[in-house]
């Protein structure tokens, strides 16, 4: 066998879930731990290992990748280029924003920014997020808001956008966002751990600048308008899930029973039903709730049932 079914990997964060990944994974509640890092290579910001994924054999995979990175990742690779998440939102998270490459490069030494996307497992009826201001925001009104925390404030000037089971939404880097309560999701973005924190007073934490101070952090912050058909094209087609300015980041591709999965380093995400994932080194059984780590070295796979799985690459 090729493909690895993985445990649940769980971090401290610091807001609070509601045992959707419980429920979801078939796992005991653990509403302290609300999100599940699949296949990660990445640590938490300044809390590394925290956050990086182990395999069976205990070794982290990081450390696999470094010993054998043609098995895992392919030729001419040497990491996956992506982390995935399932995030259970059992509250409204803060304000933020994720840098971009050219921000991330220059003043936090790495050359991913976090361009993100989810794709919505569940949502209770009245779901929500936050997604970019609705308005043109001047650099003085964003940093006296973040100064003197005036979230109500923050909130008002952004856009809340209702989300729903099935539903996939690109979030560019720069792009202010939040994810409301009742969601549970699957996260696949560039594998950094940066955020710069727009709201922190209400959730126990000093400061979200990481490290750089909020006169330089606020200054990867996208203050424009996202009009109702900017975030129109922040969504998928009938053809794809996620639009082709997500190509340059990551790759999401909907599987059912009967699809191919072409060879590459990938992660499965089973979103419902159960069946086979079959293939020269591999014949496993799949459900909803598992996370797959497919190596490069798995070669084609097939997928037989009635499965729906999410494919998550770089």
């Amino acid at each position: 066998m090729t493909v690895v079914s993985l445990p649940a990997n769980q971090p401290e964060t610091f807001y609070r879930g509601d045992g959707r990944i419980a429920s979801f994974r078939t796992l005991p509640a653990r509403p302290d731990r609300p999100e599940d890092w699949v296949g990660s290579v990445t640590d938490r910001f300044g809390l590394g290992p925290s956050g990086q994924s182990p395999l069976p054999d205990g070794r982290l995979l990081a450390e696999a990748i470094a010993a054998d990175a043609a098995y895992w990742v392919g030729p001419g690779r040497t990491d996956t280029g992506v982390l995935v998440k399932l995030l259970d939102a059992g509250q409204r998270l803060p304000l933020h924003v994720h840098p971009d490459r050219t921000f991330a490069n220059a003043h936090l030494a790495s050359p991913y920014g976090k361009t993100e996307a989810w794709v919505i497992v569940s949502a209770r009826a009245d779901a929500f997020v936050h997604l970019g201001f609705a308005r043109d925001v001047s650099t003085e009104e964003l940093a006296g808001w973040v100064a003197a925390q005036k979230t109500d404030e923050m909130l008002a000037a952004t856009n809340k956008v209702p989300v729903a089971a099935g539903d996939a939404i690109l979030c560019p880097a720069g792009v202010p966002h939040a994810i409301g309560d009742g969601i549970l999701l699957v996260e696949v973005q560039e594998p950094t751990d940066f955020s710069v924190l727009l709201e922190y007073e209400g959730f126990g934490l000093a400061d979200g600048h990481l490290g750089l101070g909020y006169d330089l952090a606020l200054e990867c912050v996208d203050r424009g308008a996202w009009t109702p058909s900017r975030l129109a094209g922040l969504r998928g087609t009938p053809d794809r899930l996620l639009p082709a300015q997500a190509d340059q980041f990551f790759s999401a591709a909907r599987r059912y029973g009967g699809d191919r999965i072409d060879q590459g380093f990938s992660i499965l995400v089973a979103v419902s039903g159960e069946g086979t994932l079959t293939g020269e080194h591999d014949n496993l059984p799949v459900k909803r709730g598992d996370t797959l780590l497919v190596p490069y070295a798995a070669g084609p796979l097939a997928l037989t049932g009635p499965v729906e799985v999410v494919r998550l690459s770089a």
